[in-house]
């Protein structure tokens, strides 16, 4: 999808107030309501906005472990069972296949290095999974972010 420099600075003004209302965001960017509601929808229509929930902080609820495990599994079924056991585990909070000698990444979280033996260990338990390793992160020096990405798409797309 082709996105400007407004579709930018609509996104940019959500992810920095997401409970800005349609009125408001009209009014800073400078555009008719109508035009702001119009690019909302075709943004959240193509699925480049994917939500508006709020953003949690694990740590904030007493999650102050993150870690990164790789798993190796199974082939026999494909990654859909073991992907259905994995989201049955509240700590597990991404799991993306992965090329390489590792089948899946999960990104999980635990409220302490010895809870995170409890989470590796459920995730051990799931039927599938032959084998885990696992990376604990000390710092988050650049969180997850699309801001720039978004930004730096319209110079993509121009002719």
């Amino acid at each position: 999808m082709t996105i400007d420099g407004l579709d930018v600075r609509l996104i940019s003004l959500l992810a920095a107030e997401p409970r800005v209302g349609i009125l408001e965001a009209s009014r800073r960017l400078g555009v008719a309501r109508g035009t702001v509601q119009a690019r909302l929808d075709r943004l959240v229509e193509n699925g480049v906005i994917t939500g508006f929930g709020p953003d949690i902080d694990p740590a904030a609820l007493g999650y102050h472990v993150t870690a990164f495990v790789t798993l190796q599994i199974r082939q026999i079924a494909g990654h859909d069972p073991v992907t259905g056991l994995l989201a049955a585990i509240p700590e597990v909070l991404e799991v993306h296949t992965i090329t390489g000698g590792d089948d899946m990444l999960c990104r999980v979280v635990a409220r302490s290095n010895a809870d995170l033996q409890r989470v590796i260990d459920r995730i051990v338990d799931v039927e599938g999974v032959m084998r885990t390793s696992s990376v604990i992160a000390l710092d988050t020096p650049v969180a997850y972010r699309v801001l720039p990405l978004v930004a730096d798409t319209p110079r993509h797309n121009a002719p």
